[in-house]
């Protein structure tokens, strides 16, 4: 048995109650991933399993047994931050940043799932690849809570980056 975890293969934990955030944040010693509410209202627990963006606090790491997980950790290449992490930068997506890696990973699921055509409570057409506007956008990451004030950077940071992927 064992878990991928940005590429690299890991033991899942003995005990079969352990959650895939403690098991990444305490185990495996990634500590990008955040504990907010630890209920799943929060979003900054937000990693990626097999490209879908998943909740880790809701999420037993024995679950996970032979899938890929992604953690913001695993999104840059080496020194080279992912696009969305440097249009996070760009574009002041953060403050305090505790939301942040929640943010990007839950962005990037979103745009796998819209470059699908997964509908959300706003999307219009249902036809095709949904076209991430602006409230697509916000209705999509209204899971992932800031609380400083940095709304207005992250949406513009996603648009700019992986919605604009799924556009082209």
């Amino acid at each position: 048995m064992s878990i991928v975890v940005n590429g690299v293969p890991s033991a899942p934990p003995a005990d079969a109650r352990v959650s895939l955030l403690d098991h990444l944040r305490e185990t495996l010693h990634l500590t990008g991933t955040k504990k907010g509410c630890n209920q799943g209202a929060c979003g900054a627990c937000t990693v990626l399993v097999d490209g879908e963006r998943i909740l880790s606090c809701l999420a037993l790491a024995v679950q996970y047994d032979g899938r890929a997980v992604t953690t913001i950790e695993g999104l840059a290449d080496g020194d080279a931050l992912h696009p969305l992490q440097a249009a996070f930068i760009e574009h002041d997506g953060f403050q305090c940043g505790y939301c942040t890696p929640g943010q990007i990973c839950s962005a990037i699921g979103m745009a796998a799932e819209a470059k699908r055509g997964v509908p959300s409570h706003v999307t219009a057409d249902l036809s095709g690849a949904v076209a991430l506007t602006r409230e697509e956008v916000q209705e999509r990451m209204s899971g992932n809570l800031c609380r400083c004030g940095a709304h207005n950077g992250i949406i513009e940071a996603i648009r700019r980056t992986v919605a604009a992927e799924v556009a082209a």
